[in-house]
């Protein structure tokens, strides 16, 4: 993180104390900051924890933006045009839907990648634009409000289709809640459970994973799976919480930005947690910046990259060690 900070601060010629205090304390100065703060930490912590249970075993799912696309357009087309005849059981298909349109969409690389050994590095990556391309063509199309004075945009949920707020003043909502209930059962999935077990081998050893027995098309299933379910209930997240609706855009790049979120986090749990709060501040920390100094809209995106640049080299520097050769004679 300080090698992130130097090199951000030297590239961009910031003052660094007014810098640190733009980036890292003046978006948490107020309540609504905080909220802010928590609201952009809950789909990143959604998505990470997903991914990073695909990652333990080799399975490298990159499309979670996609995922979370198609989660959005799953749940938000229930809630448009079924729910409100659910009652209270709307909610609950909602999210379920959401979740069902994520591992759908994620389902398309497994398949390529066990059936036809395809790179899911590249089915998925690409699968994520065409999940923004449906959602841009549904919201000027038949989703589209026809009371929205042309906007492309679709009608606002019912009110019970909304997530409560966490505290009045601010926008975060009870999504934290069930993020952090995530990470306690994904801290258990892969402490205690069997399918854990072999995902964690097969991505460890491959080799003693096949002596075992353990399936490589089952892990690469768990992994894929996981990583949409999480990531289409990202995209609840977002739409029932402060759009309160379908839109064009819906992620700023959560879901590339969990991928940073997973590796800065160790693919741990409770590392996950803490990343995903570290890029939520960083989210913040850019606007301010933008305000505050004057930088371009990119400094996020820097200080996101350069964050995951530092920490593989840093891995990578960390297994090597010094070995001192004596000084060869000069003839």
């Amino acid at each position: 993180m300080a090698l992130t900070l130097i090199a951000c601060f030297a590239a961009l010629q910031m003052p660094p104390l007014h810098a640190l205090y733009a980036i890292f304390i003046q978006p948490l100065a107020s309540a609504y900051g905080l909220g802010e703060w928590l609201l952009k930490a809950t789909p990143l912590m959604l998505c990470g924890l997903g991914l990073s249970l695909g990652f333990r075993a080799n399975v490298w799912n990159i499309g979670a933006e996609g995922q979370l696309t198609m989660g959005a357009i799953a749940g938000g087309g229930v809630a448009l045009y079924i729910a409100p005849g659910l009652g209270p059981w709307g909610m609950p298909a909602m999210l379920l839907a959401g979740m069902a349109g994520g591992m759908l969409w994620a389902a398309i690389p497994a398949l390529l990648r066990t059936r036809f050994h395809t790179s899911e590095i590249l089915t998925s990556l690409m699968l994520v634009y065409v999940a923004q391309l449906l959602l841009a063509w549904l919201m000027v199309g038949r989703w589209q409000d026809p009371q929205g004075f042309n906007f492309p945009q679709s009608r606002a949920f019912d009110e019970a289709l909304i997530l409560p707020l966490l505290a009045d003043g601010q926008r975060a909502t009870v999504a934290l809640y069930g993020a952090l209930a995530l990470a306690v059962a994904a801290w258990i999935f892969i402490r205690h459970s069997f399918a854990g077990y072999t995902m964690l081998v097969a991505g460890m050893a491959p080799a003693a994973a096949r002596y075992a027995g353990f399936s490589e098309s089952r892990s690469i299933w768990w992994g894929m799976l996981i990583g949409g379910a999480t990531a289409g209930l990202a995209g609840i997240a977002e739409i029932a919480g402060p759009i309160g609706r379908l839109q064009p855009s819906i992620s700023p790049g959560y879901g590339f930005a969990a991928i940073i979120v997973a590796f800065v986090g160790r693919l741990h749990p409770l590392g996950v947690v803490l990343a995903a709060l570290l890029m939520s501040l960083l989210y913040l920390g850019g606007e301010a910046a933008q305000l505050e100094l004057g930088l371009p809209a990119a400094v996020t995106g820097v200080f996101q990259g350069l964050l995951l640049f530092y920490l593989l080299a840093a891995d990578h520097f960390a297994g090597l060690r010094l070995v001192r050769r004596p000084a060869r004679a000069i003839a």
